[in-house]
């Protein structure tokens, strides 16, 4: 089963990406080695279950099938994957990062009531813990630092992070289609220019 926050790409995508009907289970890093084998980055809770989905698709849309995973040594979601048709560096070149989706589907309900999938989460509205409204989720990275909420503004603007944590997201209301948030004062707020001088 997938985590309860899978990250989203950094990068804005179309297609598959932003369609409900898919989770993004992984993405694919850099080649390993001179035979085919690329790094990948698991995004399910026990991280070889990626390879127990069967064809996994392709941010680009393609069928992707899983021959063989092995860890990689350093971190607990990193694999060693081998993919079918992929014998060559170049080949495995070819695929670094590249996101790979399951159609939702294939996954079932999440086991536990208080469990859900990221793309449970897009699009729910956002309030504070008055009920006020704060936004809207756009999507749920995660750059390597933890789960992020990505919130657009109910007042307009451009989006903001909030840790996805249960301290700055108390409550999540998946069947009601709302999060509780207890944003800090400044999370609209632009950023403030660096000074060059400080470094």
């Amino acid at each position: 089963m997938p985590r309860r926050a899978d990250p989203a790409s950094a990068r804005r995508e179309t297609g598959i990406a932003t369609d409900p009907g898919f989770v993004l289970l992984g993405e694919f890093g850099r080649a390993h080695g001179l035979n085919g084998e690329v790094r990948l980055k698991s995004y399910t809770a026990d991280p070889t279950a990626i390879g127990t989905y069967g064809p996994l698709t392709g941010a680009d849309g393609r069928a992707i099938e899983i021959a063989s995973l092995r860890p990689a040594p350093g971190a607990p979601d990193m694999l060693i994957a081998r993919v079918a048709g992929v014998s060559s560096r170049n080949g495995a070149e070819s695929l670094n990062r590249l996101a790979l989706y399951v159609a939702r589907d294939r996954l079932g309900a999440p086991e536990e009531e208080d469990e859900f999938f990221a793309a449970d989460l897009v699009g729910l509205s956002v309030v504070d813990r008055n009920g006020a409204p704060v936004g809207t989720v756009r999507a749920v990275p995660n750059y390597g630092g933890g789960d992020l909420l990505e919130i657009a503004p109910a007042s307009g603007g451009n989006p903001a992070l909030l840790p996805f944590t249960k301290a700055f997201v108390p409550e999540i209301d998946v069947a009601a289609r709302r999060i509780t948030v207890d944003p800090p004062d400044d999370l609209f707020l632009p950023a403030a220019p660096r000074d060059p001088e400080e470094g």
